[in-house]
């Protein structure tokens, strides 16, 4: 596992404390899990996501993700309609491994309110987060 120094933290990306990242992409937010949640998890070898067009609220599961070690529930940083599913990660789900923050992509979501975006953690209050929680 990596030490927190070697985790790949972008700093155009927001964080929940359920370890997603929330970026804009245009009229909608891409989300995703982060570098530390991807390492935590091991090689992932299938992702289970939403159907587009699905509504789903701020804490709510849109997922889960399995690994050699553990499946793990996806939590949506921000309330809103499923605009996107990354279906690549059908076939391919070691993207998340490889690239979390681009081809790892998940879904994207039409925000019901944009203003949640701006309560999500940015780059340096996450690292924080994590000093806090590291063994």
């Amino acid at each position: 596992m990596k030490e927190i120094g070697e985790l790949v933290l972008p700093e155009d990306v927001r964080y929940a404390e359920d370890h997603e990242w929330a970026k804009q992409n245009g009229k909608t937010i891409r989300i995703g899990i982060s570098d530390y949640a991807q390492d935590q998890l091991g090689d992932i070898v299938f992702v289970e996501l939403p159907q587009t067009g699905d509504v789903l609220a701020k804490g709510e599961e849109f997922g889960t993700v399995e690994s050699v070690k553990a499946v793990s529930e996806l939590y949506m940083p921000l309330g809103g309609k499923i605009a996107a599913v990354n279906a690549a990660l059908e076939d391919a789900p070691e993207k998340v491994n490889n690239a979390p923050y681009t081809d790892g992509w998940m879904i994207e979501v039409e925000a019901e309110d944009p203003g949640e975006f701006d309560l999500l953690m940015d780059k340096e209050a996450y690292l924080k987060m994590l000093k806090g929680s590291a063994p």
